[in-house]
């Protein structure tokens, strides 16, 4: 409509936002779980993508999750540091597991078989951080002493700049959301976000 001017404006969380965009599509999500494990899976149809619309506390929302392979995994996203997400995993793993096992006789003599567990973060934010490390809840506990009751393990892979080279190559999806997220940090350096954006999904478009 030639009479009426929109103006687009940036989505605040686009990093976040444009993760989840294309990983919720399987062909892209089960390429990363391959380059992760090392696993070899062609058919995206193996996945039963199950992620939470809306978890259980602060209207949090998890970002990715999935089984496949008798694997249960989550995977976040982040631009910032986070100390808090082993517990936003238990967060998580406890009510999917609730959806899992709604049918089962908790109660009964027989074992109820849950998928085993799989916690990742993939960092791209500013701050310097670690090519690989692990965060625990037991480092959230107020008393430190002996072996935790209860543990919960998750890696976080930083995936700015050269950082985990060999995982992105392994995943081109992966190494072209670095590639662009990296090229929007450097330019908002110099420029105003809705710029710099511009100017990152251009070179992107050229460089394919």
């Amino acid at each position: 409509n030639t009479n009426t001017t929109e103006t687009l404006t940036v989505n605040r969380t686009f990093k976040s936002t444009v993760f989840i965009m294309l990983f919720e599509d399987r062909k892209n999500l089960l390429e990363l779980y391959n380059a992760i494990t090392g696993k070899d899976y062609a058919d995206p149809e193996l996945l039963e993508i199950n992620t939470l619309e809306n978890a259980i506390y602060m209207t949090m929302k998890n970002d990715l999750s999935f089984l496949i392979d008798g694997r249960l995994s989550l995977y976040e996203h982040q631009s910032t540091k986070n100390p808090n997400l082993p517990l936003r995993f238990l967060l998580y793993i406890s009510r999917l597991y609730s959806k899992i096992i709604r049918d089962a006789n908790l109660y009964g003599e027989k074992i109820v078989q849950i998928p085993a567990p799989e916690f990742i973060i993939f960092y791209n934010g500013k701050e310097k951080m670690p090519e690989r490390q692990t965060l625990k809840l037991s480092d959230m506990y107020t008393v430190k002493k002996g072996k935790p009751k209860l543990e919960l393990e998750a890696t976080m892979l930083n995936i700015s700049g050269s950082n985990n080279r060999k995982l992105k190559e392994a995943c081109r999806t992966l190494k072209d959301y670095a590639i662009y997220t990296d090229k929007i940090r450097m330019y908002t350096e110099s420029m105003e976000l809705q710029e710099a954006v511009d100017r990152a999904i251009d070179e992107c478009i050229r460089e394919n």
